[in-house]
């Protein structure tokens, strides 16, 4: 069997060699693609891609399965490939993959669910936290120079996570380990999701209305693009915060830099943004109480390892069926 490994400098074909060693005997050829010293993109009909389809048409000449986590498997791509039978992909969805063209030429295509799951719970904990607890202008005023007793006045303090209700919009595999994380620490949580039929949860606007914390954890669908806009926010506490490490379209950030401005949203952390990466003049960049990473909750040596295992358990399953 002829398995391409078309690897990046995040899942490279090193991790996709050792995990694949281990379980398949394959003849594995490689393509490194130039993710993410160079920014993903869309390529012709596929979104979030590395690389370009003629070199990617090229490296799956006579190859019979190919493992990525980037490549631009596009309509093209998969009409040229004559020997493919499988296309594994290092992340929870395919959005690389012309699914409707896999299908059509009979290619199967898997995925990595979970894979980044501990990794996006941790930084969403930090990000609650770095927002509770005002770290990133605490720890800038000291670089700076001020040491300011005034900030223990009771109008500046931060908050603590024991004793709150933070409330999750989706309950997947990260919600549930962040919510897990948080029942630790003393907090309530409550669960908002419509598909996690094993739990408990409450509507949307309940939700916002008891949560002093709200973090998001859904897909984004045509259901969920929007969710959280100005009239959702104007139903949270007086000073609640808000944190996103799914995906942008959840989230109206116009009416959150309002909210932020007013006084009436606490505190923000994002990860995520509706256009990445933030432009120059996004309202964000000057918002005050937030906090901003540049879309790596996910991104741990330890998440690599675990897309490269699952990937290599994908083709292993996929041979031995």
């Amino acid at each position: 069997m002829r398995i391409l490994l078309a690897g990046d400098h995040f899942v490279t074909n090193d991790l996709l060699a050792a995990a694949l060693r281990d379980r398949v005997e394959a003849e594995p050829v490689t393509l490194t693609l130039p993710w993410p010293h160079v920014p993903f993109g869309p390529v012709a009909e596929v979104d979030e891609a590395s690389g370009d389809e003629a070199t990617l048409i090229a490296a799956l000449s006579g190859v019979d399965v190919a493992v990525t986590q980037m490549a631009p498997f596009t309509a093209r791509v998969l009409a040229a490939a004559d020997a493919l039978k499988l296309v594994v992909v290092c992340r929870g969805g395919p959005v690389n993959v012309n699914l409707a063209a896999a299908e059509a030429a009979g290619i199967a295509v898997r995925t990595t669910p979970g894979r980044n799951a501990i990794a996006a719970a941790e930084h969403t904990i930090a990000l609650i936290l770095a927002a509770l607890r005002q770290i990133p202008d605490r720890h800038a005023g000291v670089r700076a120079g001020e040491w300011r007793s005034d900030l223990y006045a009771l109008d500046r303090v931060g908050a603590e996570l024991a004793g709150s209700t933070v409330g999750l919009v989706g309950y997947g595999a990260i919600g549930r380990r962040v919510g897990r994380i948080l029942a630790a620490f003393g907090a309530e949580v409550l669960v908002h999701d419509p598909y996690a039929a094993d739990v408990v949860g409450v509507d949307l606007a309940e939700l916002l209305e008891r949560s002093t914390v709200v973090s998001l954890h859904a897909r984004l669908t045509p259901e969920t693009t929007g969710l959280i806009g100005a009239a959702e926010l104007a139903r949270l506490p007086a000073g609640a915060v808000l944190v996103n490490t799914a995906r942008g379209g959840l989230l109206d950030y116009g009416a959150v830099v309002d909210a932020l401005e007013s006084g009436r949203l606490g505190a923000a952390a994002f990860d995520v943004f509706d256009a990445e990466p933030l432009p120059a003049d996004s309202r964000l960049r000057t918002a005050p109480r937030v906090v901003l990473t540049p879309h790596l909750a996910g991104a741990t040596r330890q998440t690599a390892e675990r897309a490269a295992a699952l990937a290599a358990d994908a083709v292993a399953a996929f041979v031995r069926s």
